[in-house]
């Protein structure tokens, strides 16, 4: 006798296969929240304790599993890569809004203050930018902003704010010099940068401006 038949598995069963699960543009969205928070997590802690911080306290602030962190990140060194393209993305986009102002001078003016209030608030952004193996995304960063910034200076120059005489490359010097007093007062005077930023502000505008020695470029052996 071949005795009762074997019940039917339910439709529902745990171990019905039924194919790869699809995904819907629910998971897509969680997946998106979850790799932002990541980021935004990594970029906070970066800027508070430095770029040797663990990935478990970075999951910890970003409210996920690591398992989450590894579907996204195959490594630390690829969330520190995203942090970066995060913060050049930032960068970029205040230097086209900058190009795009009607007031030229404005515009100028908010890109500064606008980028290193950036470089105030995230010590390790620096360290990041400074290291050897993040050259080539430095390079490709300033491939891309330097021709925007170049208009910016242009155009305010045209609008008779900015001072004939200022170069793309006087730029950079603005920015080394208040660096510098951003990490000479950080512990002391949070602000006393931007009180060093206006004094060269007032410098560089047209009005202000008086003849100036010429560069002298040390030339190679």
């Amino acid at each position: 006798m071949g005795g009762p038949p074997a019940p039917k598995r339910s439709a529902h069963s745990v171990f019905c296969y039924r194919g790869p699960m699809p995904v819907t543009a629910s998971t897509r969205s969680d997946a998106r929240r979850n790799r932002a928070l990541l980021v935004a997590a990594a970029r906070d802690l970066f800027a508070e304790k430095g770029v040797d911080v663990s990935v478990e306290e970075i999951t910890q602030r970003a409210g996920v599993g690591m398992g989450t962190l590894y579907r996204h990140f195959a490594d630390k060194g690829d969330l520190i890569d995203a942090v970066l393209e995060d913060a050049f993305g930032e960068m970029l986009a205040l230097a086209e809004e900058a190009a795009r102002a009607d007031d030229a001078w404005a515009g100028f003016t908010a890109f500064l203050e606008h980028t290193l209030e950036l470089r105030a608030q995230n010590r390790g952004i620096k360290d990041l930018v400074a290291a050897p193996e993040h050259g080539a995304r430095h390079a490709e960063m300033r491939r891309r902003i330097r021709p925007l910034l170049r208009r910016v200076i242009e155009r305010a120059q045209q609008q008779g704010a900015l001072r004939a005489d200022f170069t793309l490359d006087d730029l950079s010097s603005v920015f080394w010099s208040v660096a510098r007093v951003i990490e000479m007062t950080q512990e002391t005077s949070a602000n006393s940068w931007r009180r060093f930023l206006g004094y060269l502000l007032d410098g560089l505008r047209a009005s202000a401006a008086t003849p100036l020695p010429r560069a002298r470029r040390k030339v190679a052996a």
